[in-house]
């Protein structure tokens, strides 16, 4: 299986940047794993939220493969412990899909188009966190969850 992280915009503080080239580097080794960064939509001051988030879920799902099996990043997804996500990521590779992939939307979330075509919504904690720091977030995570399958000694309980 591959894990595919799509986000809207990209990553400007350079010191987060880092931080996930970091556990993008160390995820080599586990998994098949790529991050996408779909640009920023020009003149978002000329559309409303409604539009805006259309137009991010029209360049979303053009990034889909028909076999891809689409989770969004949303607040209302499902809260997991790092070892229920670990688990979460087996069952996934064990039901044979091709790619993964995660989805970190714009600043007004998804567009009704998005969350018809998802399978699932993950939530990574009731609080707000900036888009940026998400990328971070999940990319850890995804690390930390693989490191807990192989027993390897990053996680503590």
């Amino acid at each position: 299986m591959k894990i595919k992280l799509l986000a809207i915009g990209k990553t400007d503080n350079k010191q987060l940047q880092q931080l996930i080239d970091e556990y993008q580097n160390r995820l080599k080794h586990y998994v098949k794993f790529e991050l996408e960064i779909i640009p920023d939509i020009k003149n978002v001051k000329n559309l409303s939220e409604a539009q805006q988030k259309e137009k991010e879920g029209e360049l979303i799902l053009a990034k889909l493969q028909a076999t891809d099996q689409l989770v969004l990043l949303d607040d209302k997804g499902k809260q997991h412990t790092s070892v229920e996500f670990s688990k979460y990521l087996q069952k996934k590779m064990n039901s044979g899909i091709k790619q993964l992939v995660l989805v970190i939307g714009g600043p007004y979330g998804f567009s009704d188009a998005v969350y018809n075509k998802a399978q699932g919504k993950l939530s990574l904690s009731k609080m707000t966190f900036s888009h940026q720091m998400i990328r971070l977030f999940i990319v850890e995570q995804v690390y930390r969850g693989f490191t807990i399958l192989r027993n390897e000694p990053y996680h503590h309980e």
